[in-house]
Protein backbone atom coordinates (compact mmCIF):
# COMPACT_ATOMS: atom_id res chain seq x y z
CA UNK A 1 0.00 0.00 0.00
CA UNK A 2 1.48 3.33 -1.05
CA UNK A 3 1.75 6.34 1.21
CA UNK A 4 -0.60 8.26 -1.10
CA UNK A 5 -3.27 5.54 -0.91
CA UNK A 6 -3.30 5.55 2.88
CA UNK A 7 -3.46 9.34 3.07
CA UNK A 8 -6.47 9.58 0.76
CA UNK A 9 -9.28 9.65 3.30
CA UNK A 10 -12.89 10.67 2.94
CA UNK A 11 -14.08 13.71 4.85
CA UNK A 12 -17.69 13.13 3.82
CA UNK A 13 -18.81 16.10 1.69
CA UNK A 14 -15.24 17.40 1.41
CA UNK A 15 -14.35 14.37 -0.70
CA UNK A 16 -11.07 12.47 -0.99
CA UNK A 17 -7.77 14.27 -1.07
CA UNK A 18 -4.22 13.79 0.07
CA UNK A 19 -4.06 15.18 3.58
CA UNK A 20 -1.24 16.58 5.70
CA UNK A 21 -0.29 15.36 9.17
CA UNK A 22 -2.35 17.91 11.10
CA UNK A 23 -5.38 17.37 8.88
CA UNK A 24 -5.14 13.63 9.49
CA UNK A 25 -4.63 14.21 13.21
CA UNK A 26 -7.78 16.31 13.43
CA UNK A 27 -10.12 14.49 11.06
CA UNK A 28 -8.96 10.97 10.18
CA UNK A 29 -11.06 8.11 11.51
CA UNK A 30 -14.00 10.30 12.47
CA UNK A 31 -17.52 10.56 11.10
CA UNK A 32 -18.29 14.03 9.83
CA UNK A 33 -21.65 14.11 11.61
CA UNK A 34 -21.55 12.63 15.08
CA UNK A 35 -24.08 11.67 17.75
CA UNK A 36 -26.11 14.72 18.87
CA UNK A 37 -24.35 16.68 16.09
CA UNK A 38 -21.39 17.20 18.43
CA UNK A 39 -18.11 18.28 16.87
CA UNK A 40 -16.24 15.94 19.25
CA UNK A 41 -16.77 12.21 19.55
CA UNK A 42 -18.85 11.40 22.64
CA UNK A 43 -17.49 9.35 25.54
CA UNK A 44 -19.62 6.20 25.54
CA UNK A 45 -19.63 4.92 29.13
CA UNK A 46 -21.09 1.48 28.50
CA UNK A 47 -19.74 -1.93 29.42
CA UNK A 48 -22.27 -3.69 27.20
CA UNK A 49 -24.35 -2.83 24.14
CA UNK A 50 -27.95 -3.93 23.58
CA UNK A 51 -29.71 -5.67 20.67
CA UNK A 52 -33.32 -5.10 19.66
CA UNK A 53 -34.09 -8.80 19.16
CA UNK A 54 -32.57 -12.20 18.45
CA UNK A 55 -32.40 -11.58 14.71
CA UNK A 56 -30.31 -8.45 15.28
CA UNK A 57 -27.72 -10.60 17.09
CA UNK A 58 -27.65 -13.06 14.21
CA UNK A 59 -27.27 -10.21 11.71
CA UNK A 60 -24.41 -8.78 13.79
CA UNK A 61 -22.57 -12.11 13.79
CA UNK A 62 -23.21 -13.18 10.21
CA UNK A 63 -22.69 -9.78 8.60
CA UNK A 64 -19.78 -8.71 10.83
CA UNK A 65 -21.56 -5.45 11.53
CA UNK A 66 -19.54 -2.51 12.84
CA UNK A 67 -21.25 -1.94 16.19
CA UNK A 68 -20.62 -2.53 19.89
CA UNK A 69 -21.26 -5.85 21.62
CA UNK A 70 -19.29 -5.94 24.87
CA UNK A 71 -16.74 -3.51 26.26
CA UNK A 72 -13.93 -6.06 26.32
CA UNK A 73 -14.02 -6.13 22.52
CA UNK A 74 -13.83 -2.35 22.22
CA UNK A 75 -15.87 0.84 22.49
CA UNK A 76 -16.80 3.43 19.82
CA UNK A 77 -14.14 5.99 20.80
CA UNK A 78 -11.48 3.31 20.59
CA UNK A 79 -12.33 2.60 16.97
CA UNK A 80 -11.96 6.28 16.08
CA UNK A 81 -8.49 6.42 17.65
CA UNK A 82 -7.41 3.19 15.96
CA UNK A 83 -8.43 4.52 12.55
CA UNK A 84 -6.78 7.89 13.19
CA UNK A 85 -3.47 6.33 14.24
CA UNK A 86 -3.57 3.90 11.31
CA UNK A 87 -3.90 6.88 8.95
CA UNK A 88 -0.96 8.66 10.64
CA UNK A 89 1.23 5.55 10.52
CA UNK A 90 0.25 4.62 6.94
CA UNK A 91 -1.11 1.30 8.22
CA UNK A 92 -4.18 -0.68 7.22
CA UNK A 93 -5.23 -1.13 10.83
CA UNK A 94 -4.31 -0.46 14.45
CA UNK A 95 -5.28 -2.20 17.70
CA UNK A 96 -5.43 -0.10 20.85
CA UNK A 97 -4.31 -1.56 24.19
CA UNK A 98 -4.31 -0.41 27.80
CA UNK A 99 -0.59 0.48 27.69
CA UNK A 100 2.48 0.20 25.48
CA UNK A 101 3.65 -2.91 27.34
CA UNK A 102 0.18 -4.46 26.99
CA UNK A 103 0.42 -3.89 23.23
CA UNK A 104 3.84 -5.54 23.05
CA UNK A 105 2.80 -8.45 25.26
CA UNK A 106 -0.37 -8.91 23.23
CA UNK A 107 1.64 -9.16 20.02
CA UNK A 108 4.17 -11.59 21.51
CA UNK A 109 1.48 -13.82 22.98
CA UNK A 110 -0.46 -13.94 19.72
CA UNK A 111 2.54 -14.64 17.49
CA UNK A 112 4.83 -16.92 19.50
CA UNK A 113 4.47 -20.58 20.49
CA UNK A 114 6.56 -23.04 22.47
CA UNK A 115 9.86 -23.71 20.70
CA UNK A 116 9.87 -20.38 18.85
CA UNK A 117 12.74 -17.93 19.17
CA UNK A 118 12.82 -14.13 19.23
CA UNK A 119 15.84 -11.88 18.65
CA UNK A 120 16.22 -8.45 20.25
CA UNK A 121 18.71 -5.69 19.68
CA UNK A 122 20.08 -5.15 23.18
CA UNK A 123 19.10 -1.48 23.65
CA UNK A 124 15.39 -2.30 23.66
CA UNK A 125 13.37 -1.29 26.72
CA UNK A 126 14.48 -3.51 29.60
CA UNK A 127 10.91 -4.38 30.59
CA UNK A 128 10.24 -5.71 27.07
CA UNK A 129 13.26 -7.99 27.28
CA UNK A 130 12.41 -8.90 30.86
CA UNK A 131 8.97 -10.13 29.81
CA UNK A 132 10.51 -12.39 27.18
CA UNK A 133 13.39 -13.70 29.30
CA UNK A 134 11.46 -14.22 32.54
CA UNK A 135 7.95 -15.02 31.38
CA UNK A 136 7.87 -16.25 27.79
CA UNK A 137 10.75 -18.56 28.71
CA UNK A 138 8.40 -20.40 31.06
CA UNK A 139 6.43 -21.45 27.98
CA UNK A 140 9.44 -22.68 26.01
CA UNK A 141 10.10 -19.51 23.99
CA UNK A 142 13.77 -18.58 23.62
CA UNK A 143 14.99 -14.96 23.61
CA UNK A 144 18.33 -14.03 22.08
CA UNK A 145 20.04 -10.62 22.23
CA UNK A 146 22.62 -9.08 19.93
CA UNK A 147 24.32 -5.71 20.00
CA UNK A 148 22.17 -2.92 18.64
CA UNK A 149 23.04 -2.13 15.04
CA UNK A 150 25.09 -5.31 14.54
CA UNK A 151 23.09 -6.64 11.60
CA UNK A 152 25.59 -9.43 10.88
CA UNK A 153 25.20 -10.71 14.44
CA UNK A 154 21.43 -10.64 14.08
CA UNK A 155 21.65 -12.65 10.86
CA UNK A 156 23.96 -15.16 12.53
CA UNK A 157 21.50 -15.61 15.41
CA UNK A 158 18.61 -16.52 13.09
CA UNK A 159 17.69 -20.18 12.80
CA UNK A 160 14.72 -22.26 11.70
CA UNK A 161 12.92 -21.51 14.98
CA UNK A 162 13.25 -17.72 14.76
CA UNK A 163 9.88 -16.05 14.39
CA UNK A 164 10.42 -12.38 15.26
CA UNK A 165 13.15 -9.72 15.07
CA UNK A 166 12.62 -6.83 17.51
CA UNK A 167 14.11 -3.39 18.00
CA UNK A 168 13.29 0.16 18.96
CA UNK A 169 14.26 3.10 16.78
CA UNK A 170 15.27 5.41 18.31
CA UNK A 171 16.30 3.33 21.32
CA UNK A 172 15.83 4.55 24.88
CA UNK A 173 17.91 6.14 26.40
CA UNK A 174 20.79 5.80 23.91
CA UNK A 175 18.82 7.08 20.91
CA UNK A 176 20.38 4.67 18.44
CA UNK A 177 18.76 4.73 15.00
CA UNK A 178 18.22 1.64 12.88
CA UNK A 179 18.65 1.31 9.17
CA UNK A 180 15.02 0.21 8.86
CA UNK A 181 15.33 -0.91 5.26
CA UNK A 182 18.26 -3.16 6.15
CA UNK A 183 16.48 -4.50 9.23
CA UNK A 184 13.36 -5.28 7.20
CA UNK A 185 15.52 -6.84 4.50
CA UNK A 186 16.99 -9.34 6.97
CA UNK A 187 13.51 -10.38 7.98
CA UNK A 188 12.42 -10.75 4.37
CA UNK A 189 15.55 -12.73 3.48
CA UNK A 190 14.93 -15.31 6.21
CA UNK A 191 11.12 -15.11 6.18
CA UNK A 192 11.06 -13.79 9.76
CA UNK A 193 8.63 -11.05 10.80
CA UNK A 194 9.98 -7.72 12.07
CA UNK A 195 8.78 -5.41 14.83
CA UNK A 196 9.80 -1.83 15.58
CA UNK A 197 8.86 0.03 18.74
CA UNK A 198 8.74 3.54 17.30
CA UNK A 199 7.50 5.31 20.43
CA UNK A 200 10.37 7.82 20.45
CA UNK A 201 10.10 8.53 16.72
CA UNK A 202 6.31 8.78 16.39
CA UNK A 203 4.74 8.59 12.92
CA UNK A 204 5.57 12.27 12.50
CA UNK A 205 9.31 11.58 12.37
CA UNK A 206 9.37 8.14 10.71
CA UNK A 207 6.92 5.50 9.42
CA UNK A 208 8.62 2.08 9.72
CA UNK A 209 5.92 0.26 7.71
CA UNK A 210 7.03 2.24 4.65
CA UNK A 211 10.43 0.54 4.92
CA UNK A 212 8.94 -2.96 4.93
CA UNK A 213 8.60 -3.52 8.70
CA UNK A 214 5.74 -5.89 9.59
CA UNK A 215 4.60 -4.43 12.93
CA UNK A 216 4.93 -1.03 14.59
CA UNK A 217 4.25 -0.58 18.32
CA UNK A 218 3.82 2.70 20.19
CA UNK A 219 3.40 3.56 23.81
CA UNK A 220 0.65 6.10 23.10
CA UNK A 221 1.18 7.25 26.69
CA UNK A 222 4.07 9.34 25.36
CA UNK A 223 4.02 11.69 22.36
CA UNK A 224 0.73 10.47 20.89
CA UNK A 225 -1.31 11.31 23.98
CA UNK A 226 1.10 14.12 24.69
CA UNK A 227 -0.18 15.40 28.05
CA UNK A 228 1.05 12.94 30.70
CA UNK A 229 -2.55 12.10 31.60
CA UNK A 230 -3.24 8.64 30.15
CA UNK A 231 -1.84 5.17 29.50
CA UNK A 232 -2.33 3.52 26.10
CA UNK A 233 -0.51 1.44 23.52
CA UNK A 234 -1.11 0.45 19.92
CA UNK A 235 0.05 -2.18 17.42
CA UNK A 236 -0.16 -1.28 13.71
CA UNK A 237 0.21 -3.25 10.50
CA UNK A 238 -1.90 -5.03 7.91
CA UNK A 239 -5.36 -6.27 8.83
CA UNK A 240 -4.33 -9.83 7.97
CA UNK A 241 -1.32 -9.81 10.31
CA UNK A 242 -3.25 -8.14 13.14
CA UNK A 243 -6.31 -10.44 13.10
CA UNK A 244 -5.00 -12.92 15.68
CA UNK A 245 -3.75 -10.09 17.91
CA UNK A 246 -7.19 -8.48 17.97
CA UNK A 247 -8.82 -11.82 18.67
CA UNK A 248 -6.50 -12.48 21.63
CA UNK A 249 -7.04 -8.97 23.00
CA UNK A 250 -10.76 -9.73 23.10
CA UNK A 251 -9.99 -12.75 25.28
CA UNK A 252 -7.46 -11.12 27.62
CA UNK A 253 -9.32 -7.81 27.94
CA UNK A 254 -6.26 -5.55 27.71
CA UNK A 255 -8.49 -2.72 26.48
CA UNK A 256 -8.55 0.94 27.38
CA UNK A 257 -11.30 2.94 29.05
CA UNK A 258 -13.70 5.13 27.09
CA UNK A 259 -12.38 8.21 28.87
CA UNK A 260 -8.76 7.38 28.01
CA UNK A 261 -9.76 6.91 24.38
CA UNK A 262 -11.32 10.37 24.46
CA UNK A 263 -8.17 11.90 25.99
CA UNK A 264 -5.98 10.19 23.39
CA UNK A 265 -8.15 11.41 20.53
CA UNK A 266 -8.07 14.93 21.94
CA UNK A 267 -4.31 14.80 22.38
CA UNK A 268 -3.83 13.69 18.79
CA UNK A 269 -5.58 16.81 17.49
CA UNK A 270 -2.43 18.83 18.20
CA UNK A 271 0.04 16.04 17.37
CA UNK A 272 1.92 17.73 14.52
CA UNK A 273 2.38 21.11 16.17
CA UNK A 274 3.51 19.45 19.42
CA UNK A 275 6.04 17.28 17.57
CA UNK A 276 7.42 20.30 15.73
CA UNK A 277 8.12 21.93 19.10
CA UNK A 278 9.52 18.71 20.64
CA UNK A 279 11.88 18.34 17.67
CA UNK A 280 12.93 21.99 17.86
CA UNK A 281 13.52 21.87 21.61
CA UNK A 282 15.42 18.58 21.48
CA UNK A 283 17.78 19.88 18.80
CA UNK A 284 18.49 23.21 20.52
CA UNK A 285 18.96 21.66 23.95
CA UNK A 286 21.27 18.96 22.56
CA UNK A 287 23.42 21.60 20.84
CA UNK A 288 23.59 23.63 24.05
CA UNK A 289 24.57 20.61 26.14
CA UNK A 290 27.27 19.52 23.69
CA UNK A 291 28.94 22.92 24.09
CA UNK A 292 28.74 22.94 27.90
CA UNK A 293 32.08 22.38 29.73
CA UNK A 294 30.47 20.22 32.41
CA UNK A 295 28.92 17.79 29.91
CA UNK A 296 31.18 15.00 28.67
CA UNK A 297 28.84 13.34 26.16
CA UNK A 298 25.49 14.01 24.49
CA UNK A 299 23.42 11.33 22.79
CA UNK A 300 21.02 12.87 20.25
CA UNK A 301 20.60 11.69 16.63
CA UNK A 302 20.32 15.27 15.38
CA UNK A 303 23.97 15.92 16.30
CA UNK A 304 26.75 15.08 13.80
CA UNK A 305 28.63 13.50 16.72
CA UNK A 306 26.00 10.76 17.08
CA UNK A 307 27.08 7.47 15.52
CA UNK A 308 23.78 7.14 13.61
CA UNK A 309 23.51 10.76 12.52
CA UNK A 310 23.70 10.00 8.80
CA UNK A 311 20.97 7.36 8.71
CA UNK A 312 18.83 9.51 11.02
CA UNK A 313 19.25 12.51 8.72
CA UNK A 314 18.32 10.41 5.67
CA UNK A 315 15.25 8.69 7.12
CA UNK A 316 13.73 10.95 9.78
CA UNK A 317 11.84 14.24 9.63
CA UNK A 318 13.06 15.24 13.10
CA UNK A 319 14.69 13.66 16.13
CA UNK A 320 12.27 14.15 19.01
CA UNK A 321 12.49 15.78 22.40
CA UNK A 322 14.52 13.17 24.31
CA UNK A 323 18.15 14.09 25.02
CA UNK A 324 20.53 11.88 26.99
CA UNK A 325 23.77 13.30 28.34
CA UNK A 326 26.56 12.54 30.79
CA UNK A 327 28.09 15.01 33.20
CA UNK A 328 31.88 15.22 33.41
CA UNK A 329 32.00 13.78 36.93
CA UNK A 330 31.61 9.99 36.99
CA UNK A 331 30.16 10.08 40.50
CA UNK A 332 26.43 9.29 40.69
CA UNK A 333 25.88 11.63 43.62
CA UNK A 334 27.28 14.63 41.72
CA UNK A 335 24.98 13.70 38.84
CA UNK A 336 21.96 13.46 41.12
CA UNK A 337 22.60 17.02 42.33
CA UNK A 338 22.25 18.28 38.75
CA UNK A 339 18.89 16.51 38.49
CA UNK A 340 17.76 17.85 41.87
CA UNK A 341 18.65 21.43 40.94
CA UNK A 342 16.38 21.44 37.89
CA UNK A 343 13.49 23.83 38.52
CA UNK A 344 11.57 23.77 35.25
CA UNK A 345 11.94 20.09 34.38
CA UNK A 346 10.12 17.77 36.81
CA UNK A 347 11.79 14.64 38.17
CA UNK A 348 9.77 11.73 36.81
CA UNK A 349 9.89 8.76 34.43
CA UNK A 350 8.20 8.81 30.99
CA UNK A 351 8.49 11.33 28.16
CA UNK A 352 6.55 12.91 25.32
CA UNK A 353 4.27 15.17 27.37
CA UNK A 354 4.01 18.94 27.26
CA UNK A 355 5.99 19.23 30.52
CA UNK A 356 9.75 18.66 30.50
CA UNK A 357 10.86 15.70 32.63
CA UNK A 358 14.31 14.82 33.92
CA UNK A 359 15.72 11.70 35.53
CA UNK A 360 18.90 9.81 36.33
CA UNK A 361 18.43 6.33 34.79
CA UNK A 362 20.68 4.72 37.41
CA UNK A 363 18.27 5.79 40.15
CA UNK A 364 14.93 5.82 38.34
CA UNK A 365 15.12 2.50 36.48
CA UNK A 366 18.28 0.58 37.42
CA UNK A 367 18.79 1.15 41.16
CA UNK A 368 18.37 -2.55 41.96
CA UNK A 369 20.92 -3.69 39.38
CA UNK A 370 24.59 -4.33 40.09
CA UNK A 371 27.40 -2.31 38.40
CA UNK A 372 28.23 -5.00 35.84
CA UNK A 373 24.58 -5.49 34.91
CA UNK A 374 24.10 -1.73 34.52
CA UNK A 375 27.20 -1.64 32.34
CA UNK A 376 25.75 -4.36 30.13
CA UNK A 377 22.69 -2.15 29.63
CA UNK A 378 24.90 0.85 28.81
CA UNK A 379 23.71 2.76 31.86
CA UNK A 380 26.47 4.90 33.38
CA UNK A 381 26.40 6.47 36.85
CA UNK A 382 26.69 9.97 35.36
CA UNK A 383 23.90 9.64 32.79
CA UNK A 384 20.90 12.01 32.74
CA UNK A 385 17.84 11.66 30.53
CA UNK A 386 15.96 14.87 29.70
CA UNK A 387 12.59 14.67 27.97
CA UNK A 388 12.02 18.15 26.58
CA UNK A 389 8.42 19.31 26.72
CA UNK A 390 6.93 22.11 24.66
CA UNK A 391 8.09 24.99 26.83
CA UNK A 392 10.23 27.64 25.14
CA UNK A 393 13.66 26.18 24.44
CA UNK A 394 15.36 29.27 25.88
CA UNK A 395 13.73 28.58 29.25
CA UNK A 396 14.70 24.90 29.23
CA UNK A 397 18.28 25.92 28.46
CA UNK A 398 18.32 28.54 31.25
CA UNK A 399 17.13 25.87 33.67
CA UNK A 400 19.91 23.54 32.55
CA UNK A 401 22.49 26.32 32.85
CA UNK A 402 21.68 26.87 36.50
CA UNK A 403 21.39 23.13 37.21
CA UNK A 404 24.82 22.48 35.70
CA UNK A 405 26.49 25.47 37.35
CA UNK A 406 29.46 24.43 39.46
CA UNK A 407 28.59 24.61 43.14
CA UNK A 408 30.53 27.25 45.05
Amino acid sequence: MSSKQSREISFDTVGQHEAGVSTLSVHAGEQRQKVANSITDPVVLASTFTFTDTQSIINFIENDEDRGEYGRYGVPGEQVVERKLAALENAEEGILFSSGMAALVGLFNAKLSSGDEIIFFDECYHRSREYCKKHLSRFGIVTRQVKTGDYAAMESAINSQTKLLVSESPTNPHLSILDLERFAGIGEKYQVETLIDATLATPFNVQPLNFGIDYVVHSATKYLGGHNDLLAGIVLGTSEKLADIRSLRGVTGAVNSAHNCYLLERGLKTFEIRMQRHNENGQRVAEFLESHPRVSRVLYPGLPSHRDYQIAKETMRGFGGLVTFEVAEADWKATSKVVDRAKLARIAPSLGGVESLIEQPLVMSYWGYGPEERKSFGISDNMIRLACGIENSSDIIKDLEQALATES
